[in-house]
């Protein structure tokens, strides 16, 4: 990474640790800054909070879904720049178009390889492309 280029932030909503300490190992190995909560509730006031560059939100969390969060994100237009990867156990094709019908940037299934997932980040991550 280049001197003086901004380190991207990442948000973990995770509640299942053994996930979140996979997607922790990836991240750090990856320099990434990153964090993790693990209650939907609180994802929202976190999201406003610290503007990750992007949100990794499963979508089976206590409280409030990650559908739910996804939609609230989308509807602030001052989160306009948080990219959202939505990750769920149930990986069907309806769950991803709702997740994509909903914002999300992203979808990708559980249990995920660390390959697939990398390569999902970078691509949310990478800069844009310009016209």
């Amino acid at each position: 990474m280049a001197d003086g280029a901004k380190k991207r932030r990442v948000l973990i909503v995770e509640d299942e640790d053994n996930i979140a300490i996979a997607l922790d190992y990836l991240l750090t190995r990856e320099g990434y800054e990153h964090d993790r909560i693990a209650n939907g509730a609180e994802a929202v006031a976190r999201i406003r909070e610290t503007m990750p560059d992007l949100v990794l939100l499963d979508v089976m969390l206590p409280e409030v879904s990650g559908y739910e969060i996804c939609q609230t994100v989308r509807t602030d237009r001052a989160l306009d720049g948080v990219k959202i990867l939505m990750m769920t156990a149930r990986g069907s094709a309806m769950e991803r178009r709702k997740g994509l019908a909903l914002g999300a940037d992203g979808f990708i299934a559980k249990p995920f390889e660390l390959k697939e997932l990398r390569a999902e980040v970078q691509r949310l991550l990478a800069p844009e492309a310009g016209p």
